[in-house]
């Protein structure tokens, strides 16, 4: 494996924090004011070493010899390496993201298409964003052949909205919705094809019309999985996220305040509810599918926070929060015997870690290298 200048930096650092026996690493002798670009550094190189699979070029599922390839997150390990290469330029990211390419839709049987439509979004997301990264047109490609495919999901069923599996066409969830209004106004914006403009719109008033309480900002996770029209009501911070992003998006394309409004009010029903009250700290949704979940929201969230038409006052109470939760994983609940996250991030992990919890605890690190790289301090 060929390393760069800094990725050999980046291990040195790693082994002189390492000792055989995680918990007697300390962070007492690290003050609060931490160098994100140097942390980012560490975390993002850290997946790369933790979970990469360098024969079959994918991501594990987990640290401990678990080869087991999962889709979805497959993305979201993807966009960690994207934020790493925007941040830096360095090509010890990009290596990996064209390795990416080349190993994930092998073994997804041979190319993006997915029987679950939101597994598709995810990637399609993450590709848009390889491509404007790198200029690579087959991101592009590989982003067209899934959203081609995700657009088949949309069906009159309970009013509308794309399915959430194929075989499950009267199931609509947010997670199926809110990443596709996404993605479809993205491309939107950057091709400026009006049927993608059109097709963010009608996904997002479906999403909004059935799935979100303006009252108090709550996004629901999806209905009608038993045929009955019913509600699942779980409180997941992902749904939260990924509708602030829906919604900015639309704000972006449209400027019209209802979407800003729409994803300010989310974000504050997220920090209001899926937080523990005695530390501020976003609620642990454990490993597995969950693991994935905060590190989501806090990309959508990072997003709200940069937005130029965020008011002084609520940008200063997020950047706040997001740098609160950073400090106390880096600080409180990272193993640097591997630079390992917990899924709760006041709470450090053993020895072993799932691909998701580490994918969000690289994302919250890179959320918080990219604000201070954008001038945003804690007040």
């Amino acid at each position: 494996m060929k390393y760069s200048l800094n990725a050999i930096l980046i291990l040195l650092l790693l082994s002189i924090y390492a000792c055989d026996d995680p918990e007697d690493v300390s962070f007492e002798e690290e003050t609060r004011e931490i160098d994100w670009q140097t942390a980012a550094d560490s975390s993002s190189n850290a997946l790369v070493d933790n979970v990469w699979n360098s024969s079959d070029k994918y991501f594990n599922y987990g640290n401990t010899g678990n080869t087991d390839f999962h889709y979805w997150p497959q993305a979201h390990a993807l966009d960690v390496l994207i934020d790493a290469y925007l941040r830096t330029g360095d090509s010890f990211y990009k290596g990996y993201i064209d390795q990416w390419y080349e190993g994930v839709p092998v073994k997804n049987g041979g190319n993006f298409i997915n029987d679950f439509y939101d597994d598709m979004e995810w990637n399609g997301l993450a590709m848009l964003r390889a491509y404007e990264a790198t200029g690579d047109n087959k991101f592009k490609e590989g982003t067209d052949q899934v959203w081609e495919d995700i657009k088949m999901g949309w069906n009159e069923t309970a009013g509308g909205g794309i399915a959430w599996q194929k075989n499950m066409l009267q199931y609509k969830n947010t997670p199926a919705n809110a990443p596709a209004s996404i993605l479809a106004s993205r491309l939107y914006n950057q091709f400026g094809n009006e049927a993608d403009k059109e097709w963010a719109l009608k996904i997002y008033d479906w999403l909004k019309s059935n799935l979100y309480d303006a009252g108090t900002g709550f996004v629901y996770d999806g209905m009608n999985r038993n045929s009955d029209m019913a509600k699942d009501n779980w409180e997941l911070t992902y749904n939260q996220g990924t509708f602030i992003g829906a919604a900015l998006e639309l704000y972006n394309i449209t400027n019209e305040a209802v979407y800003l409004n729409d994803a300010i009010k989310a974000a504050d029903y997220a920090l209001n509810v899926h937080t523990n009250s005695t530390d501020r700290i976003l609620k642990d949704e454990g490993s597995g599918d969950g693991g994935l979940f905060k590190g989501i929201f806090i990309r959508y969230f990072t997003q709200l926070i940069l937005h130029p038409d965020l008011s002084e006052g609520t940008k200063k109470r997020y950047v706040n929060f997001l740098y609160h939760n950073a400090e106390t994983l880096w600080l409180d609940g990272t193993n640097r015997n591997g630079v390992l996250f917990g899924s709760y991030w006041a709470t450090k992990p053993g020895s072993s870690v799932d691909l998701t919890v580490e994918t969000s605890g690289a994302m919250l690190i890179e959320a918080a290298a990219l604000l201070e790289d954008e001038g945003l301090n804690v007040d």
